[in-house]
């Protein structure tokens, strides 16, 4: 592992502690074994490093929607192992992120600094239209289908369930996931797919 990949390491442990906001590059620097000038190197500021927790220290969401295609495998196939990431993901990322909220002036920075790069939690929403599209078009969606609402509906559910396993402290086992994503996909195939 490179001074890279333990910094991202490190910043996920403190994150997940401390939430985004209280976490510091001082502290992350301090806990990879790094001087604070080392992890500048490597990451331009916090953003930076909080994009790099979510994209490589975190199950992978977008690496699932990235490798959707359309007319490969079934669409309830492809969306159960969406919903299943999402609920990893949100999971994961939950304690993380909440933080972002806590005062205005955060969350408007944090904002800012996150659009400049290109990245955001539309991303996800963005793929997976993207792909329910592509299913539509080849006839696999019937075409009263709506894509918009279909990802609202699906991602919705998968962060609501992240977000009451947190507040109620109970994160459930692997299998019990599993079982959870495919009845959150089964109301949006019901009239085909």
């Amino acid at each position: 592992m490179g001074t890279r990949d333990e910094i991202l390491a490190a910043a996920s442990r403190i994150m997940r502690e401390r939430g985004y906001a209280r976490a510091t590059t001082k502290e992350i620097a301090r806990a990879a074994g790094y001087s604070e000038a080392a992890l500048y190197k490597h990451f331009a500021d916090k953003a930076e490093i909080f994009l790099g927790v979510l994209n490589e220290q975190l199950p992978g969401l977008g690496t699932v929607l990235a490798e959707l295609e359309p007319g490969k495998g079934t669409v309830h196939a492809n969306l159960t192992r969406v919903a299943r990431a999402a609920l990893d993901f949100y999971t994961e990322s939950f304690p993380i992120a909440a933080s972002v909220f806590s005062t205005r002036e955060l969350l408007a920075a944090h904002r800012k600094t996150v659009h400049e790069r290109g990245a955001g939690p539309r991303t996800p929403h963005t793929e997976l239209v993207r792909y329910l599209r592509g299913e539509q078009k080849l006839g696999r969606l019937p075409p009263f289908s709506d894509p918009v609402a279909m990802t609202a509906l699906l991602l919705g559910a998968c962060f609501q369930q992240a977000f009451l396993n947190h507040y109620e402290g109970e994160l459930p086992l692997p299998g019990r996931l599993d079982a959870l994503a495919r009845s959150l996909v089964k109301p949006l195939l019901r009239n085909g797919g």
